[in-house]
C-alpha cells in the first residue's frame, strides 16, 4: 500500500476534522467517499462499527477522528506548540464537552423528529449555553488561541457549523456569542475549509484511485 486509505463522507463533522488534519500536514491519502446508506463491504470489514472517518495505514487502522488528528500531529507536529502548550488541558476538556454534551443536544435539536419527546428548544438552549462558555475562551480575532489554527479549532468548528445550519437566521441573531460567530465565519470562508469540502464521486469497487488532498 503506497498511500494510506481514508474512508470519508464530505458532510460528516468527524470526517471533516480528520481531513483538515491530513490537509494541514500534507499527508497524501487515497480517499474513498462513501454514501452512509450504502457502506462498502471493505469499509465494514476493516471497521465493523461502520462510521467515518477510517484511516488505513500499513501497520494499523484508525477509526476515531481524534485518534487520526493525534496520529497526524505526532507524525508532523502540525500545531503551534508555543501558542498551544499551556492550553492542552483546556483543549481536551472543550473537545470532550463538544463530543459528548454538545453533540448530544445538537442531534436532538437538528433531528428532533428522530427522537421521541425531544424538546427542540431545550436542546438548542443547551447548545447555546456551551457556545457561551466557549466565547470566554476565545482569545483573539483569528483562531481560538492565536493567529494559527489549532487542534481545538478543527475539532469543534464542524459541529458549530452544523448547529448554525439548523437555523441560520436564528443563529446569526444571537448577540451573546460574537466571537464564536466571527470564528465560524472565518472558518467557513477559509481556503482550508473549502479545500476539504471538495465533493468526490462515491467510491465503488474498481473505482479509479483518487487522492486527497
Amino acid at each position: 500500500m503506497k498511500f494510506p486509505i481514508l474512508y470519508s463522507f464530505v458532510r460528516c463533522p468527524y470526517a471533516m476534522r480528520a481531513r483538515m488534519a491530513l490537509k494541514i500536514a500534507g499527508i497524501k491519502c487515497e480517499i474513498r467517499e462513501i454514501r452512509l446508506s450504502d457502506k462498502p463491504q471493505h469499509m465494514l470489514k476493516v471497521s465493523p462499527k461502520g462510521t467515518v472517518p477510517i484511516l488505513i495505514l500499513k501497520d494499523k487502522i484508525i477509526d476515531e477522528s481524534i485518534d487520526i488528528i493525534n496520529w497526524v500531529n505526532k507524525k508532523n507536529n502540525i500545531f503551534d506548540r508555543d501558542a498551544h502548550i499551556d492550553m492542552d488541558a483546556v483543549t481536551e476538556d472543550i473537545i470532550f464537552l463538544f463530543d459528548n454534551q454538545f453533540k448530544f443536544h445538537l442531534d436532538r435539536y437538528k433531528y428532533s423528529d428522530r427522537f421521541k419527546d425531544s424538546d427542540r428548544n431545550f436542546h438548542r438552549t443547551e447548545c447555546i449555553n456551551i457556545l457561551m462558555k466557549l466565547e470566554g475562551e476565545i482569545k483573539t480575532n483569528d483562531w481560538i488561541f492565536g493567529d494559527k489554527i489549532n487542534k481545538l479549532d478543527i475539532s469543534i468548528l464542524p459541529f458549530i457549523r452544523q448547529f448554525r445550519i439548523s437555523d441560520p437566521d436564528w443563529f446569526d441573531n444571537q448577540t451573546f456569542i460574537p466571537k464564536v460567530k466571527n470564528l465560524l465565519q472565518k472558518f467557513t470562508n477559509s481556503k482550508l475549509f473549502k479545500d476539504i469540502m471538495f465533493k468526490y464521486d462515491i467510491w465503488k469497487d474498481k473505482s479509479p484511485t483518487v487522492y486527497f488532498p
